[in-house]
C-alpha cells in the first residue's frame, strides 16, 4: 500500500503519495483555475471538466487546456509540470447567458497553431462549434434554425472576454441536458453527443440542422436500444438517433481503434456496441444503481466502470464478463481512466521468487513508455512467442468522496485459471477453474488461450472461486441479428488515416440502406431489468463471485468532489468542483519541475 503523504489525519487532504514507481507529489505551482483562485461555488453547477490537445507547434509549448467552470469557459496554454501560464491571461474566456456548459472535446486531427475546433455541450441541449485560437463561434447545433443563428456575442473589453448569449428558443432535436460530446475518432467533421433524454445523436458539421424538427425512421432495434435515421429529402443533421436503456446517458468512450463504442447509463447497464454495423456486442449490469463513467484499456481488451455502487468494475471486452469489482470509494465513482504511461509489459525467463520485497520490485518494471508504444507491447501478450509476457494494468479512479484511487489490474486477475505462485501478500484469489466464456459468434480476439505464469502478487481480497459463467453477459447477438435486415453498407464518411495505421474508413451513405419506414420513435423493448433477477448472472455476479480488488492508493486529495483525472507523460491531472485543475508530478518529474 502507498505511504501516506501530506498529513497524517484521515480528513486531511493529501499532497502526495507514494507507488512502487516512487513518489507522486502535488505541484502547486502547476495549478490552473479562475483567474482570481477564488473557490467556486458549486451548488447546483455542472461538472467542472478538463480537455487537452496538442497543436504541435515548434515552441515546446503545444499542449492547450480547456475547462469550464459554472457558467465560464477557459482556454489555457498547458505547461505540465513547469509552472502555470498566467491565469489571467487565458487564450480565450467565454461566459454564458441562459446555460452552462457540461463538456467538451477537442478535434486531434485537425488541430495546428492557427487554429483548433472544439466542441462544447450545454446544460440547456445545445452544443456549440468553436475556434478558441480564432475566438470565433462558427455553429450552434439543436438550435431553431441553428446553424444559421448563434445568439449575441459581446467582447467585455474590461474583462477581455467574449460574453455569449445562447437565446433560449426551442430546442428541435433534443431539450434535455448534454451529459457527453465527442469527435468520431479518425474524422474531421463527425460528432457524436449524448443526452440525459438517454438519446445519442450523431452529426456533421458540415451539414444543416434544418429549420423543422426531425422526422426519423427505424434502421435496426436491438434488446433495450433503437437507432433511427433521420427522414429528409436533403442531407440534415441529425445523421443518427440513438435510443439506448432507460434514464440519462451519462457518458459513452470509443475503443482504442474506434471501432466500438461502449455507453453507460442511469438504469446501471454498460452497452457495447460495434459503432459501423449499430451491432450490440454486449451488456453488463452494476450491482446497484446507476453507471457514471466508462473508460478503455489501452490495447482495448478491458472495461472499466464507475457509478453509484461505490464500486469500479472491470469488465472483458472478449469474455462479455465481469472479471472483477474494486472497492475502495465511499460514495459515487465520478471518473474512471486507465494510465497507459504505467502499464507494464515484460517478458522474462521463468524464475523462482523468494516473496521478498527485493524480488518483487526486480520483476515489476512500471516504465513510463508512450502510450503506442503500450499499446505495441501489450499485442505481443496474444503472440505465440516461447517467452512469456507479463502485463499489469493501471487505473484510476476518482468520486464524490474526494478519493483518488489507483488500482493494479494484474496475471492472477486477468487469468485466474493458472495456478498462482507464492503470493507476496497474505491475501490472494484462490484457484479458480472457470472456463473463458462461450463465445457468441462476433469473432472478437480475446485474450492469450495460453497463460504465462502470473504475477507473484494479487491486490484482491480473498473469495472462494470466480463465478464458471457457462456463457457470456450479453445480449444473444444472434437473435437480434435475426429479427432486423442487415445493413452492412452502413459506414461513416470521413474518416482519415494520418498515422499510416490499417484502419476501417467511414462512408455515411444512407442511399445504401434499405429498411422498412417507420415513425414510431419509441420501439426501444422495453425489458426493465429486475435487480433480483440479474444479481447472480453474468450480467451481475454476486460479490463473493468475481475478486474483488484492493486500491493500491486511496487518498482524499480535494475539499469537494473529483470530477476530473487523466494521466500524461510527466504527470496526472485531477480536478475538482471548486474549479481547481490540479498536476500531480510523476516520479522524477517533480523535483525536476522549474516554478
Amino acid at each position: 500500500m502507498a505511504t501516506e503523504g501530506g498529513g497524517k489525519e484521515m480528513n486531511e487532504i493529501k499532497t502526495q503519495f507514494t507507488t512502487r514507481e516512487g513518489l507522486y507529489k502535488l505541484l502547486p505551482h502547476s495549478e490552473y483555475s479562475r483567474p482570481n483562485r477564488v473557490p467556486f461555488n458549486s451548488q447546483g453547477s455542472n461538472p467542472v471538466r478538463v480537455s487537452f490537445v496538442n497543436l504541435n507547434d515548434q515552441s515546446g509549448n503545444g499542449d492547450r487546456l480547456c475547462f469550464n467552470v459554472g457558467r465560464e469557459l477557459y482556454f489555457y496554454i498547458y505547461k505540465g509540470v513547469r509552472k502555470a501560464a498566467d491565469l489571467s491571461k487565458p487564450i480565450d474566456k467565454r461566459i454564458y447567458k441562459g446555460t452552462q456548459p457540461t463538456c467538451h472535446d477537442f478535434n486531434h486531427l485537425t488541430a495546428t497553431a492557427e487554429s483548433v475546433s472544439l466542441l462544447v455541450g450545454f446544460s440547456a441541449g445545445q452544443v456549440q462549434l468553436i475556434d478558441p485560437i480564432k475566438k470565433e463561434t462558427s455553429k450552434l447545433f439543436n438550435e431553431e434554425n441553428s446553424c444559421q443563428h448563434l445568439g449575441k456575442v459581446e467582447w467585455n473589453e474590461d474583462s477581455k472576454t467574449n460574453e455569449e448569449a445562447l437565446v433560449t428558443v426551442q430546442r428541435l432535436i433534443d431539450k434535455s441536458r448534454v451529459t457527453c460530446v465527442k469527435w468520431v475518432p479518425g474524422s474531421e467533421s463527425l460528432f457524436l453527443v449524448a443526452h440525459s433524454s438517454g438519446n445519442m445523436y450523431l452529426y456533421n458539421v458540415e451539414h444543416t440542422c434544418g429549420t423543422t424538427a426531425p422526422h426519423y425512421q427505424l434502421l435496426k432495434q436491438g434488446e433495450s436500444f433503437a437507432v433511427h435515421t433521420c427522414k429528409s429529402k436533403s442531407t440534415r443533421n441529425p445523421l443518427l438517433k440513438w435510443t439506448v436503456g432507460e434514464g440519462a446517458l451519462n457518458e459513452f468512450a470509443f475503443s482504442p481503434d474506434g471501432k466500438f463504442l461502449a455507453c453507460v447509463s442511469q438504469d446501471g447497464f454498460l452497452r457495447v456496441f460495434n459503432f459501423d454495423s449499430v451491432e450490440l456486442h454486449g451488456t453488463m449490469k452494476s450491482y446497484f444503481g446507476g453507471l457514471l463513467c466508462v473508460c478503455w484499456s489501452p490495447d482495448g481488451k478491458y472495461i472499466v466502470t464507475g457509478g453509484e455502487d461505490d464500486l469500479v468494475t472491470v469488465w472483458s471486452f472478449g469474455d462479455c464478463r465481469v472479471i472483477a469489482r474494486g472497492h475502495g470509494h465511499k460514495s459515487w465513482v465520478s471518473v474512471v481512466a486507465f494510465d497507459p504511461y504505467t502499464t507494464s509489459v515484460e517478458e522474462s525467463d521463468p524464475m523462482e521468487f523468494s516473496g521478498s520485497d527485493e524480488d518483487f520490485q526486480d520483476l515489476l518494471h512500471f516504465g513510463r513508455d508512450r502510450a503506442n508504444s503500450t499499446q505495441s507491447r501489450l499485442s505481443k501478450r496474444n503472440s505465440t512467442e516461447s517467452r512469456p509476457v507479463s502485463v499489469t494494468y493501471r487505473f484510476g479512479s476518482v468520486g464524490q468522496d474526494t478519493q483518488l484511487c489507483l488500482w493494479d489490474l494484474t496475471e492472477d486477475i486477468l487469468f485466474p485459471h493458472q495456478p498462482l505462485s507464492r503470493a507476496r501478500t497474505h491475501t490472494n484469489v484462490m484457484n479458480a477453474t472457470s472456463p473463458p466464456a462461450g463465445s457468441t459468434g462476433n469473432s472478437v480476439p480475446t485474450p492469450g488461450s495460453t497463460a504465462p505464469p502470473p504475477l507473484p502478487r494479487s491486490n484482491s481480497l480473498p473469495h472462494a472461486a470466480v463465478s464458471s459463467a457457462g456463457s457470456k453477459g450479453s445480449v444473444a447477438d444472434g437473435a437480434i441479428a435475426a429479427g432486423v435486415s442487415k445493413f452492412a453498407t452502413l459506414s461513416l464518411h470521413d474518416r482519415k488515416d494520418r498515422h499510416h495505421e490499417k484502419d476501417h474508413k467511414r462512408n455515411h451513405s444512407m442511399g445504401h440502406i434499405s429498411s422498412k419506414s417507420s415513425d414510431k420513435l419509441n420501439l426501444v423493448t422495453k425489458s426493465r431489468a429486475d435487480p433480483a433477477k440479474t444479481l447472480g448472472t453474468p450480467l451481475c455476479p454476486r460479490m463473493e463471485d468475481v475478486p474483488l480488488l484492493e486500491p493500491l492508493v486511496c487518498k482524499k486529495i480535494a475539499h469537494e468532489r473529483l470530477t476530473v483525472l487523466v494521466f500524461l507523460a510527466d504527470c496526472v491531472v485531477t480536478a475538482c468542483q471548486e474549479g481547481f485543475v490540479c498536476t500531480w508530478g510523476r516520479p522524477g518529474e517533480a523535483a525536476s519541475s522549474n516554478p
